[in-house]
């Protein structure tokens, strides 16, 4: 035999041996083929490349894990539940609804969805369901996100590593080149977000609020180009950016300082308020107006407010309450 069916005979054979149940030792499975421990190594981890690759196709998951007690590496067998037909369903539904892509590339996204999760039948079943919507849907008006940059985006802020970005200003439409150090990834209405923090501390004096401490948002189909610069930064644990925090306090994804507002709601629905605030709270109800705090950051709250009309009255803090009553009169001279 030659060296390669040597090889490929010994794995096969090890895979039953693993399949059966047995425990592989690794110096005696070496001293059987007359190979050495690292050829033995590497004939597992190539059953687990197998297995894994295995695992999307067959909803079981196959793991070789090493027996520290026994000395030796077993096969341990664990089916994963799937996502039922509904749970899918929910799933194409919201992806639709996001417009974060083009429809070439949602269409792209439902189909690996739909053949990953579901039986044919099942498949038929649910692109019925989603058929027209996908027919009548329009592209984006904004420039959809490279899915590599977004990757790569999301490797920078788990290895702390600092980006170089070429960025289109939203007012001026003038394209500023940053160094930054990226903290948080984020999608809201339609766009997906990089937090991070300008390493140029005379940039960071020029905007509105000097040295603000907060990161600066970014939207990500705005940037010209990405790329790593090779330098690090360190954050502590303790002091990391906490994206799903940040979520719950924010709206429209404007930046500003976190603050405590009050208002009361006249609307049908106070569950739809607090589904938008998830950090709010009725602190009181009366004759169907509930009063309601919550604790939010930036200016996007203002947005939410005023689209609700007469539903809802600021009550604090006071310079809200003004900021309203001035936005509420230079809409009234637009009429």
């Amino acid at each position: 035999m030659t060296a390669d069916t040597l090889k490929t005979t010994r794995v096969l054979e090890l895979y039953q041996d693993f399949l059966s149940g047995k425990l592989i030792n690794k110096q005696q499975a070496a001293e059987q083929y007359h190979v050495n421990v690292r050829s033995i190594q590497r004939d597992i981890d190539s059953i687990r490349d197998f297995l894994s690759e295995q695992c999307a196709k067959e909803g079981i998951v196959r793991k070789i894990e090493y027996d520290k007690k026994e000395n030796g590496y077993r096969l341990v067998t664990q089916e994963i539940e799937q996502l039922s037909k509904g749970e899918v369903l929910a799933l194409c539904k919201i992806l639709l609804e996001s417009r974060a892509f083009t429809k070439e590339q949602v269409e792209k996204q439902l189909q690996i969805i739909l053949n990953l999760c579901v039986s044919q039948k099942e498949k038929s079943d649910i692109e019925w369901f989603i058929s027209n919507e996908l027919f009548h849907y329009h592209d984006p008006a904004h420039a959809t996100v490279d899915s590599d940059n977004l990757w790569m985006v999301a490797q920078a802020i788990r290895n702390q590593s600092v980006l170089e970005i070429e960025y289109q200003k939203l007012k001026d439409r003038q394209i500023v080149k940053r160094m930054v150090e990226p903290v948080g990834l984020m999608f809201s209405e339609y766009y997906f977000y990089l937090m991070a923090v300008i390493t140029d501390h005379s940039t960071r004096e020029a905007f509105h609020k000097k040295n603000d401490p907060y990161p600066t948002i970014y939207r990500l189909d705005r940037m010209h180009s990405i790329k790593e610069t090779g330098e690090k930064f360190s954050v502590p644990y303790k002091d990391r950016f906490k994206e799903g925090e940040y979520k719950n306090r924010t709206q429209f994804m404007f930046g500003g300082e976190p603050q405590k507002i009050s208002f009361n709601y006249y609307g049908p629905s106070v569950e739809a308020v607090l589904d938008k605030f998830p950090m709010a709270k009725v602190v009181d109800e009366k004759e169907g107006v509930c009063s309601i705090e919550a604790e939010v950051f930036g200016t996007g709250v203002k947005m939410w407010l005023l689209s609700q009309g007469s539903k809802v009255k600021v009550t604090a803090p006071e310079i809200l309450v003004q900021e309203m009553k001035q936005e509420i009169e230079r809409m009234n001279g637009q009429y």
